[in-house]
């Protein structure tokens, strides 16, 4: 199976390596072309962590050349998925299926909207989140923290379950927890709330470039904070039909660790030794990412439900002050998608959008 992964950051490179360390020969395609310059000329990606060893990237040079591969693996920000998907949509052949790690603000539709455009209905998968957690050390040295034993993930559209779900298990192993729709998919994400949230709570020490820790500093106002935009975004889901897990069920199932608040759990993970260190840059993808491509979709769903959502519109314009930006403005993929009634988005999520005929 030809797999080629398009984007060169740590995510996309710990991909790289885990697929050729089990025996897959994927190629890597940078937009820029500046994160392979060096691979390009024969120089091999150093990995430590849960991956280890020297790996020689094989690089795509155009977006055309993505289209030789079987499979297409996103591993970006949501900021660049428009240019990107711009670029290899026109590439895209019926043979392809397209993996989207990790999924934000309907990402799938758009690819399915403009595919269908010309005539073509592929499968798309929806991952939740990434299956590796990486760091950057070098331009040619990554760390891989994690192997995550399980990731939700959605079939795009839902009648190519089973096709998607044996090629993200051929690839990276059986660790894929299935959900019935993409809609579902989105509402069990907690990430975009959880890091508005820590960012609104630690903007300053961002700004600063301050070493911080981030269990260490979820005190209970902040947990507070967390537990309740969860509860607006369980509210939001439950208006939709969808019965999704809560903050504290992704805590238990994740890192295995109970309790009745936020910072009692995160007390119990730093007297285990988990503390990772929290943004040191204002242009962290805690922000710049998840407030336009996740919290705005959210947002959205809320006032197509009917539902009322505070926190979370109050965190995106709270934000957006501060960096003196409009992070609805931002997102760039939400508006090609136009405008949408619950039914049509329940039915798109289910069926994608059809071929003209």
């Amino acid at each position: 199976m030809q797999v080629t992964i398009v984007g060169a950051g740590a995510i996309a490179l710990g991909y790289a390596a885990y697929l050729i360390q089990n025996g897959h020969k994927p190629k890597v395609w940078s937009p820029s072309g500046a994160r392979t310059a060096d691979f390009v000329t024969g120089l091999p990606l150093h990995v430590k962590g849960a991956v280890e060893g020297e790996f020689y990237l094989e690089v795509c040079g155009k977006a055309e050349d993505v289209g030789d591969a079987d499979v297409i693996i996103l591993a970006l920000p949501a900021y660049g998925y428009r240019f990107v998907l711009d670029s290899i949509i026109p590439h895209i052949r019926a043979h392809h299926s397209v993996i989207i790690s990790a999924h934000l603000s309907f990402a799938a539709l758009y690819i399915s909207q403009r595919l269908a455009a010309r005539g073509l209905v592929i499968p798309i998968a929806a991952w939740s989140t990434t299956v590796l957690t990486c760091k950057t050390q070098s331009a040619r040295a990554i760390t891989v923290r994690t192997i995550r034993a399980k990731v939700d993930m959605a079939a795009f559209p839902t009648r190519h379950i089973h096709r998607i779900h044996t090629t993200c298990v051929s690839l990276f192993g059986d660790r894929f927890a299935l959900k019935d729709d993409m809609l579902t998919l989105t509402l069990s994400n907690i990430n975009p709330q959880d890091h508005m949230g820590i960012a609104l709570a630690n903007l300053t020490r961002i700004e600063k470039g301050e070493s911080w820790s981030q269990n260490s500093n979820l005190t209970p106002t902040v947990g507070r904070l967390l537990e309740a935009l969860d509860q607006e975004r369980l509210t939001i889901a439950a208006a939709f039909g969808k019965s999704v897990r809560t903050t504290f069920d992704h805590c238990r199932l994740s890192f295995g660790v109970v309790g009745d608040s936020l910072s009692a759990i995160s007390e119990q993970l730093v007297r285990q030794g988990s503390d990772p260190l929290g943004p040191t840059d204002i242009a962290t993808r805690y922000v710049l990412e998840d407030v336009p491509f996740g919290l705005v979709p959210t947002l959205r769903l809320a006032e197509l439900a009917g539902v009322r959502a505070p926190l979370h519109e109050g965190g995106v314009v709270i934000l957006g002050a501060c960096y003196g930006r409009d992070f609805v403005a931002d997102n760039d993929i939400l508006p090609e998608i136009g405008p949408l009634q619950i039914d049509t988005l329940k039915r798109l999520v289910v069926d994608g959008y059809a071929v003209p005929t």
